[in-house]
């Protein structure tokens, strides 16, 4: 049921997606008077659709994806001739028809998220947001480097008082690269250097340490110990065999190296601390066999709930997603570099399991992820590779500067190139989303 309703939300986003992306390639063609013959929702034969005008609006049977024919496309076109016909447009024409199709996603990205922060607007305390390490992994980086629990981050690489976002960000782009850090301890400042590695399970940097706060249990595993010692999704943490709780990877690191001894955990619930006596079993549950209650766990944050005003949610807005699009251009760069992994993009299964868990949030969180869906769409298919718009537009840039059109022969082999790339790409993020489903061997 729950893979049903996966695919449901999944079709609904992406659905989203391919109208806004196909619609401004359709406005711009129609702007500049080009033909348009098809609208089509979906890739392959045609299921059914109906008629406006000379354009048929129609769904394929492959449901993921979707384009526009413009007649006159391709010089073989049977009307290429035609003076309403794409390749007929000036140059500088097409290369808006092409770029129309990432703008609108980007439009979009933007248009969600400033619609959403004006109902809605959710923030972390300060306190929440202020770089204090709540614990640092034995033999990390963070650990080489002398970093210990209860430091304070007030400067890195040139920025003052960042915040654990800040740091986040900084850190997993940052693999094989110093981080120049100035810490706050006992009221002293230390300047430091924190290089991360490159962690093999995520493909992102990863420099061992975790931010101070609240810590709480996600979600409770039926038939494993947490369960059957009455402990209930939402306890908060409070100590772990006489020792307080203030950091995920503690707690982790504590059960993870427990030899399966009994864990003395104290919650907290309604107001009321709560003794429970657990003993870990070994299981491979999410990942390698290890020491575990079944338990996930996850910062408790202080949210700020409140409405902003169109121009700051649209200020919001812009900022978050600028900030996104450089977290994606790091990431490229990073892969580019080895400094990251390429196993860390997620396919059209992955964003299934993404669409359906936001879903059941709320429309808050669809609605997020939605912004960031449609931002990730309109950089990748920005990226010079041919079939793409990003490719496609390049082509033309060439013949711009050439003022002359590239051969056809050179065009068709660049075309099948990108189409084995972009092939070899579903392959690729297929088996990564299928490889985080599949129990570990």
């Amino acid at each position: 049921m729950m893979i049903a309703e996966n695919i449901l939300w999944l079709l609904v986003l992406i659905g989203v997606m391919i109208m806004i992306h196909e619609l401004g390639h359709f406005w711009a063609a129609r702007f500049f008077d080009v033909k348009v013959e098809a609208f089509s929702f979906g890739f392959g034969p045609r299921l059914f659709g109906f008629r406006r005008g000379e354009t048929d609006f129609r769904f394929s049977l492959i449901l993921f994806g979707g384009y526009v024919k413009m007649a006159g496309e391709q010089v073989t076109d049977e009307n290429v001739d035609d003076p309403r016909g794409f390749l007929a447009k000036p140059r500088w024409q097409r290369l808006i028809i092409l770029f129309a199709g990432p703008f609108m996603n980007v439009v979009l990205a933007i248009g969600v998220l400033t619609g959403l922060f004006m109902v809605k607007y959710q923030r972390a305390s300060d306190e929440d947001l202020q770089a204090v390490i709540g614990h640092v992994v034995v033999d990390s980086p963070a650990a080489k480097a002398g970093i210990q629990d209860g430091d304070r981050i007030v400067r890195m690489d040139g920025q003052n008082n960042p915040n654990w976002e800040d740091v986040g960000l900084k850190e997993v782009a940052s693999a094989y690269r110093p981080m120049y850090l100035t810490i706050e301890r006992n009221g002293k400042r230390i300047d430091m250097v924190v290089t991360p590695i490159l962690s093999e399970r995520y493909g992102v940097g990863y420099a061992g340490w975790d931010e101070r706060g609240e810590v709480q249990l996600g979600s409770v595993e039926p038939g494993y110990p947490a369960e059957k010692a009455g402990l209930l999704k939402g306890d908060l943490l409070l100590a772990v065999n006489g020792l307080p709780i203030h950091s995920v990877y503690k707690f982790q690191e504590i059960t993870k190296n427990s030899g399966g001894q009994p864990l003395d955990i104290v919650v907290q619930r309604d107001g009321k601390k709560i003794e429970s006596t657990v003993r870990p079993v070994y299981s491979k549950l999410d990942g390698p066999a290890r020491w575990m209650i079944g338990v996930t766990q996850q910062q408790k944050l202080h949210l700020i709930t409140t409405r902003l005003s169109f121009p700051d949610s649209l200020r919001e807005s812009l900022r978050q997603n600028t900030k996104g699009a450089m977290l994606i251009g790091s990431f490229l760069k990073g892969v580019v570099e080895r400094r990251m992994s390429p196993k860390t993009i997620t396919g059209p299964i992955g964003i299934a399991q993404l669409s359906g868990e936001a879903a059941r949030e709320g429309p808050s969180a669809f609605f997020i992820l939605m912004s960031m869906v449609s931002l990730n769409l309109a950089i990748f298919n920005l990226l010079p590779i041919p079939i793409l718009d990003g490719g496609m537009i390049l082509m033309l840039l060439v013949e711009m500067v050439m003022q002359r059109d590239v051969s056809m022969s050179v065009k068709e082999a660049v075309l099948k190139l990108g189409f084995v790339f972009i092939l070899m790409i579903v392959a690729f993020v297929l088996y990564n989303d299928i490889s985080r489903i599949l129990p570990p061997g």
